[in-house]
């Protein structure tokens, strides 16, 4: 920015701040200075500049002013400007403010390169099992198989965001000034410190929610949930549907351990199939809304199937790779 309105350049301006202008010079500048706002705006600033050199010149006596002049010169005459001669004293002090300057630039450059550096992007992947690991913050997160999820190594600014591929539970570290912001596909799930469970499966995406409160949002339609609630959204429609939870099916991968509480079969069975890579079909559709109350621990896809058929007094056949519940 080495000019503005009326051709004002900055070797003048130099030449008015260290009182080298003469009567005729004087008169230009302050006419410039009254003609546009932007203009003393722009000499505010290089004031600013020229008063810091001021204060820092005194304390550092081995600045490579030779080198530093140049750069400055390069700078300001990036194009072919008419360049005025500065008497000796204001060649001493532009000097030193081009010091300044490029130790200035210098170092805030330094800074940003060592920070976006160790500020990197990580993504954690489970495979063939689960995965745990503990977030910048203190957020302690279980993925699920075949999921992943990526963060920055510091959470900075105002949010801590995290982006979800399949399905993990997460246990939020609490900090009411800065949420924890997880993006799943097209839908964004935002806490300040609870414990809950994502997924995405199916063709859709289910966030159940075992403490706190939790807002679900999709577009510009957004629900609140709470403890035992969980909301379920279709990848390609804009619906939110809340429902309260029936059991805590989504902790199997976590411990093993599938509770059932009032739970309809079909949600059962949809489950079975993904644990045990089955395919379990419900021939009578009377069967899909019958609950089940009960509690299955670490228990195999037979003693599960016993108890299905004991309760419901139905007819179990498997049959070309499939399990029929009739």
């Amino acid at each position: 920015m080495s000019q503005n309105n009326m051709n004002m350049n900055d070797d003048l301006l130099v030449k008015y701040l260290v009182g080298e202008t003469d009567a005729d010079e004087n008169a230009t500048v302050e006419f410039w200075l009254k003609a546009d706002e932007k203009n003393l705006n722009y000499y505010n600033g290089f004031k600013k500049i020229w008063e810091d050199s001021l204060l820092i010149a005194a304390e550092n006596k081995t600045i490579d002013e030779d080198a530093a002049w140049k750069r400055l010169q390069n700078r300001i005459h990036d194009k072919e400007v008419r360049v005025l001669t500065p008497k000796k004293s204001s060649v001493y002090w532009l000097r030193i403010a081009a010091s300044i300057l490029l130790i200035s630039t210098l170092g805030w450059l330094g800074y940003s390169y060592f920070e976006n550096k160790s500020n990197t992007l990580i993504q954690i992947y489970a495979s063939n099992s689960t995965l745990n690991d503990t977030l910048p913050d203190g957020t302690t997160v279980t993925l699920n198989k075949n999921s992943s999820l990526s963060y920055a190594s510091k959470f900075k600014g105002k949010t801590r965001p995290v982006t979800l591929k399949g399905e993990a539970f997460f246990n939020v570290s609490p900090n009411k000034t800065k949420p924890f912001i997880i993006t799943i596909n097209d839908v964004t799930v935002q806490v300040v410190g609870t414990s809950f469970n994502v997924k995405n499966k199916n063709g859709k995406t289910t966030v159940d929610v075992e403490t706190g409160i939790v807002k679900v949002s999709k577009n510009k339609d957004q629900v609140e949930l709470r403890h035992g609630e969980k909301v379920i959204i279709a990848d390609h429609k804009p619906e939110l549907l809340k429902s309260t939870s029936k059991g805590r099916l989504y902790n199997y991968y976590r411990n093993k351990e599938l509770v059932c509480d009032e739970t309809p079969l079909e949600e059962l069975v949809e489950v079975l199939n993904e644990i045990y890579d089955v395919n379990i079909i419900i021939k009578n559709p009377s069967l899909k809304e019958k609950p089940l109350t009960t509690v299955f621990k670490d228990q195999s896809l037979d003693q599960v199937l016993e108890v299905i058929q004991e309760t419901f007094r139905i007819e179990i056949e498997r049959k070309n790779n499939q399990i029929i519940l009739e």
